[in-house]
Formats: C-alpha cells, structure tokens, sequence
C-alpha cells in the first residue's frame, strides 16, 4: 500500500539533478552516445571528435563528402538526437 506523499525514485533523482544543475551535462552525455545509435556505425567510423557548446554539437569529420551529406540533413538529425535523449540538448549541428 501506497502512502500519499511518496514518489517514484525516478523523479527524485530527476529533481536532485536539477536542482543541483547536473541534468544539463548528463543529457549532452547522452546525446553524445546517442550518436552512432542515431547514425548508424558506418557514419562513426568517420567521426573523430563530438562536443557541445552553449547548445551546439560540434562534429568533427574526417569525410568532406560526408560532411556535405550530413549539413543537408542535419535538422533531422538534431530532433532524433534530441528525441533519442527526450530533451532539447542542441538547437544547432556544426560539421567541421
């Protein structure tokens, strides 16, 4: 039997990360390995270094015509990586 005032241990741990404002770099963490989920490994593979700034993904590629593909389809890409992790992480993709 429940009593009135408990939560779900999900949600406290959720209010504790905010308050003590660790949600932010644990969501960008997971966005981060949500990238070869999203893209698949093939696309990995020509990845060298991923980071987040002020809500940007830096992504660096050691591919120009991959770099060009993904610069034409990179909304896509930031709402299923922001979807993967069920938050807004990033508002914007650079490809270097």
């Amino acid at each position: 039997m429940r009593k009135k005032n408990t939560e779900l241990l999900s949600e406290v741990i959720r209010q504790v990360l905010k308050e003590q404002h660790l949600d932010a770099p644990l969501n960008e963490k997971r966005l981060i390995d949500a990238w070869p989920l999203v893209l698949g490994q093939n696309i990995l593979q020509y990845t060298s270094d991923l980071k987040i700034k002020n809500k940007v993904l830096y992504v660096a590629l050691t591919s120009s015509v991959l770099r060009h593909d993904l610069f034409l389809s990179r909304e896509e890409i930031k709402k299923s990586l922001n979807k993967q992790v069920g938050a807004e992480v990033i508002v914007d993709i650079i490809f270097q």
